[in-house]
């Protein structure tokens, strides 16, 4: 299986990481199906713990091989990957608030405008997730030093783990609304059905335009560093902060470990 993955091509293995990152908040949120309520403690240490993991991967799979493609190409280590940092960052605080402008204006009824900013929110977020994907499956066949099949699939593997508690997160909330089961679960999932699009349209864009690696690369990295400082760290700290930091420094051990010793 593993082989007949590793053989495929790289729009292919996008496409099937893409599909695994959304099924698993599909996953997620159908827990609205089996619970009443969430479980604060569970979700703290599982956002945590997703956070730790993205942050390792934001530097091992995405910065790092940006740092290095960039020396390569144009002789500057830091100048194109750190404007494409900032821009990561810039597009998430931007995306957010305008987003939240948006709908404050357009809509009146409370329990309306908190559905839309929770399943817009979380689906907006989704996109740089694909596209980080996406570039990660792309970069390996190219043979970019630092990115390989493996650390692909890590972190592959870093965004389906906090796609299940933001499934949980939108789903179960809607459900609070006194919204039916099926339409609650039906929103939850569709918060990740960007994720397949985005990782599929990145990685066909940056196989043909290589030059422009280093700062997809390095937006992807400070896109999902924006994703965890505003979103993850502040939701998993709400409760238990004791808790909440043991799991992020497991999964930024964790995924460290396998990105160093396996690509």
């Amino acid at each position: 299986m593993v082989e007949f993955f590793i053989n495929l091509p790289f729009i292919y293995q996008a496409l099937l990481a893409g599909l695994f990152t959304w099924s698993v908040t599909a996953i997620g949120a159908s827990s609205v199906f089996l619970f009443k309520k969430q479980n604060e403690n569970v979700l703290n240490i599982m956002l945590s713990f997703a956070a730790g993991v993205m942050i390792a991967a934001s530097f091992f799979s995405l910065l790092q091989p940006a740092i290095q493609l960039s020396e390569e190409l144009f002789n500057t280590d830091f100048v194109i990957p750190t404007i494409g940092f900032l821009f990561g960052i810039l597009f998430i605080v931007v995306a957010d608030r305008g987003l939240h402008r948006f709908f404050e204006n357009d809509l009146n009824v409370e329990s309306k405008k908190r559905t839309a900013l929770l399943v817009g929110s979380i689906t907006l977020h989704n996109i740089p997730e694909g596209m980080c994907v996406g570039v990660a499956f792309a970069s390996a066949a190219m043979g970019l030093p630092g990115v390989t099949i493996v650390s692909a699939l890590l972190l592959t593997l870093a965004i389906g783990l906090q796609n299940f508690p933001e499934g949980v997160a939108v789903s179960l909330p809607l459900r609070n609304e006194n919204m039916s089961r099926k339409k609650a679960f039906f929103l939850g999932q569709f918060s990740g059905m960007v994720e397949p699009v985005a990782c599929v349209l990145s990685a066909i864009f940056v196989i043909y335009v290589r030059t422009t690696l280093p700062f997809l690369l390095a937006f992807s990295a400070g896109a999902m560093i924006g994703v965890v400082v505003s979103e993850l760290i502040p939701e998993a700290h709400k409760n238990n902060k004791t808790l909440s930091t043991i799991g992020l420094t497991i999964g930024f051990c964790i995924m460290m470990a396998l990105d160093v010793a396996l690509g």
